[in-house]
């Protein structure tokens, strides 16, 4: 299975996605707190390459309010609690957040926000795995992996038309 990656230019920055055969396996941003290793990487390639040409495709149309879910192939590689948690947030309907919090006790145990928060924050799929729909306790923006004025921008663009048109008034 070839290790892959390529950029690609978008409203959030320069992303950086990777992939493994024919999976999506990484969507990082400039920046992104929890890099991989460089053997994660692979070799540079096109954005011609199939997975990274529908990634692009299908980011594109997100990005521009025309997409609401995502269909290309991923594989998002950690230990067992993390798949949990990458798991759930993949529920998470669009439009909608979750607190670490609310994540936690889902889980099993609402003493496990901490925990909760490291596995979102080393998603490797960001915004295929929506980890950007986790807020805290009180609905207040924290931390991400992305950047905070990231995370804003794609709850912004989530926010059901009624709630962006009162923000007008």
């Amino acid at each position: 299975m070839s290790i892959r990656h390529t950029t690609m230019d978008s409203p959030l920055g320069q992303l950086t996605l990777t992939a493994r055969g024919e999976f999506l396996t990484g969507i990082f941003y400039e920046g992104h707190w929890h890099m991989p290793p460089a053997d994660y990487f692979g070799e540079l390639t096109g954005i011609d390459d199939p997975v990274f040409a529908r990634t692009r495709t299908e980011l594109t149309e997100y990005l521009g309010g025309h997409r609401t879910a995502f269909d290309v192939p991923f594989e998002a590689l950690g230990n067992p609690f993390q798949q949990k948690v990458w798991d759930r947030l993949q529920h998470i309907p669009f439009g909608e957040t979750v607190s670490y919090g609310q994540l936690a006790a889902e889980l099993g145990d609402p003493h496990l926000a901490q925990a909760v928060g490291s596995a979102v924050g080393r998603n490797p799929i960001s915004i295929v795995i929506p980890c950007h729909r986790v807020v805290g306790r009180s609905g207040q923006l924290t931390g991400y992996a992305g950047g905070l004025r990231n995370k804003r921008f794609l709850l912004e663009l989530e926010e059901p038309a009624e709630v962006r048109e009162g923000k007008l008034f």
